[in-house]
């Protein structure tokens, strides 16, 4: 089955400016040794980065993916396989367009510019993703490098648990019970933060556990599961929590499909509800023993009674009336533009970076175009899921897996980030649009 886009794209690519300049060193792509491993190197600066990310500042990791952009223009420019476009990408080009027209008309535009090139940046390692992913082993190198990342991190973030770290109030509110809650942070810094970065480690580690073959392996899998939800929980952040259920139960949806066939009738009707009801129980039960876990969980239904709710929806107020102000393009891309603009609205005392939602964050950032391109891409990318995760049934793959690993993750960090905006942090926005890739790569090469 052909998943990149035909005809229309293709001829657009024969005619215009920038498709001819795809293929442009061809030639030296066949002479150039250095080439001949492109994917290789591609997927060494990948590995670079996700062992970096955790551990780095922000500015490495700017650097590390300026180096990636660069290397995925050259590819590009000695392309020789023409058909790798996708929906996603058209979708994803599009998004990048609205950016572009957002940032020439903010109201402060070199901040925007400066938004404007990392959310580039961004974009460029989705594309060299996409390209690395279309083959197996590469694919399966990264998310090993990344899983055994993960462990270090949360590791870490346990032993933070049990040594004591000096709870920080800007995290917890100090008027509750739970003030002397203990939320590990790990090397990132910030709870929230850590959780989000955790997440796709859960649904790869998951994916492990079913594909790899021998017992070390899925002995391995097994503890990269349990210790990265551990702390997950550790963590304290309520939307991580959010997250992780919603990316279990996609999980769940996921292998309840790819294995209907091996189920008597009984099963295959029930086998979600009755897996749904157990782990409701057991949830139900920690709640009512555990008392910071309960009190935690009921904080989120307290609305204006705990401090964090009622500062996010002051927040969201202020957000709102930018929204009116800038329906269409929006201000502009990047927290500059926000931490200028935020303060003519918000109410007194409640200074923030952001607006603690990605679904509010990027309306603001590139207005109702921006949105609808950027939903554009999550119904893009789950339908091309999908058709995958049906192909590779089909044809017996067990490759399926990964892409439903892929799609729970990318659910998780969805539903985190209805609640926060550690998404524009490089840590977790690396692992979006390298989730996105492994969906967009091309199917049928990703079997050899």
């Amino acid at each position: 089955m052909n998943t990149s886009v035909s005809n229309p794209l293709s001829q657009w690519r024969k005619t215009s400016l920038i498709g001819k300049s795809v293929g442009l060193l061809s030639n030296w792509y066949h002479t150039s040794y250095l080439l001949q491993y492109s994917d290789a190197i591609a997927s060494i600066l990948i590995c670079i980065l996700i062992i970096l990310a955790p551990f780095s500042s922000t500015t490495l990791i700017g650097i590390i993916l300026v180096a990636i952009g660069g290397f995925w223009l050259l590819l590009t420019l000695a392309e020789t396989n023409p058909n790798q476009i996708t929906a996603i990408h058209l979708w994803i080009f599009f998004y990048w367009l609205a950016s572009i027209i957002s940032t020439a008309f903010s109201p402060l535009k070199s901040a925007s510019l400066s938004g404007l090139i990392k959310f580039t940046l961004y974009l460029l390692f989705f594309a060299l993703c996409a390209r690395v992913f279309q083959k197996k082993k590469f694919l399966e190198l990264i998310t090993t490098t990344y899983l055994l990342i993960s462990l270090i991190v949360s590791g870490y973030g346990i032993r933070q648990k049990f040594i004591g770290v000096t709870p920080l109030a800007t995290w917890t509110d100090t008027s509750l019970q739970t003030a002397d809650l203990t939320r590990v942070y790990s090397y990132l810094g910030n709870p929230n933060l850590l959780g989000g970065y955790l997440l796709p480690a859960v649904a790869f580690g998951l994916g492990g556990l079913i594909l790899w073959k021998t017992l070390p392996q899925k002995a391995l899998a097994i503890v990269i599961v349990v210790t990265n939800s551990t702390c997950i929980y550790f963590t304290g952040s309520r939307g991580a929590w959010l997250a992780l259920v919603a990316l279990l139960f996609t999980f769940l949806l996921g292998l309840n499909y790819w294995w209907a066939e091996y189920l008597s009738p009984f099963w295959r009707k029930w086998l979600v509800p009755i897996i749904v009801g157990i782990f409701s129980l057991f949830i139900i039960t920690a709640i009512i023993l555990v008392e910071p876990l309960r009190l935690r969980i009921l904080s989120i239904f307290s609305w204006r009674g705990d401090s964090s709710n009622n500062f996010r929806i002051n927040v969201w107020y202020a957000v709102f009336q930018m929204m009116r102000d800038y329906p269409i393009t929006g201000i502009g891309l990047g927290n500059q533009v926000f931490n200028q603009i935020y303060p003519l609205y918000m109410k007194t005392n409640f200074t923030a970076l952001s607006s603690y939602s990605i679904f509010l964050e990027i309306p603001i950032e590139t207005g109702i175009i921006g949105i609808s391109l950027f939903m554009g891409i999550l119904v893009s990318t789950f339908k091309k899921a999908i058709t995958k995760i049906q192909i590779f049934k089909t044809e017996n793959q067990a490759m399926g897996i990964w892409i439903i690993a892929s799609l729970a993750a990318l659910v998780g960090l969805a539903t985190q980030g209805v609640f926060d905006t550690v998404w524009f942090r490089p840590q977790i926005n690396t692992l979006w649009w390298l989730l996105i890739g492994v969906i967009a790569s091309n199917v049928r090469v990703m079997d050899n």
